[in-house]
């Protein structure tokens, strides 16, 4: 029965954010720190609703003036609203085009200006990336992105893609990665504390005097990273 009411009350808060996101946003699309407000108002009661908890660190975020690339693992649809109260001003995020087309939710992602790529068109993703790594060296903009390219459930990262990180290097900007901790199939939302998360901001890497040919090793050096900080958030997660 708590499930099911869940469910409902998580439906009627995305429903209810859907229109108050899309009315900011009509008043000022694609304004910069549009993804930060939809993001807040998304994660504002749905911890609540399922009776998440969430322990953050994420002070690596906010120490840095905007313009950076976050990196993190993917699990679930359920990132966006346990991150949301935590993301950093002037943050977009990246994501496949067709997202654009889901009800309300795609809407506000494009009006929020996130990079919508076309991973069918190695060009126009190409172009996509360029443009993105000028508004990070330029525009003080950081970017969020999934460097798995999917959501992963498992207990090991998949091999990260490499666009993440020549974007990186060709704003000469500093990567953050950042670490949530295995939560996918593990949540109780039938009990009233359904389970912990905890998410953790490693400290930055930089890419200053980087080139292209340094970008697999920069990837593989991330992974390697937050690999180890997840399986360390997990052993420190309290029996369920």
């Amino acid at each position: 029965m708590l499930y099911l009411l869940r469910l409902l009350l998580l439906a009627v808060h995305f429903v209810a954010v859907g229109i108050i996101g899309l009315l900011i946003g009509l008043c000022r699309p694609f304004h910069v720190d549009n993804t930060r407000r939809f993001a807040r108002l998304y994660g504002l009661a749905t911890r609540h609703i399922l009776g998440i908890h969430v322990r953050a660190e994420v002070e690596p975020l906010h120490r840095l003036p905007p313009g950076y690339v976050i990196v993190a693992n993917h699990q679930s649809n359920l990132d966006l609203f346990l991150m949301g109260r935590h993301i950093a001003p002037r943050t977009v995020s990246m994501g496949k085009k067709s997202l654009k087309w889901l009800p309300l939710f795609g809407q506000l992602f494009w009006l929020g200006g996130n990079v919508l790529i076309d991973r069918s068109n190695a060009y126009q993703a190409q172009r996509a990336l360029a443009t993105t790594s000028r508004a990070l060296a330029e525009q003080h903009t950081s970017i969020w992105v999934f460097p798995e390219g999917t959501r992963n459930r498992g207990p090991r990262l998949q091999t990260f893609k490499k666009g993440a990180f020549q974007m990186a290097v060709d704003a000469g900007v500093p990567i953050i990665p950042v670490c949530i901790s295995r939560y996918a199939g593990s949540l109780r939302l039938n009990r009233w504390v359904s389970g912990q998360v905890r998410i953790k901001a490693l400290q930055p890497i930089a890419t200053s005097g980087l080139t292209r040919k340094d970008v697999r090793a920069l990837a593989e050096q991330c992974q390697r990273q937050m690999q180890a900080c997840i399986d360390g958030l997990q052993d420190q997660a309290p029996d369920r």
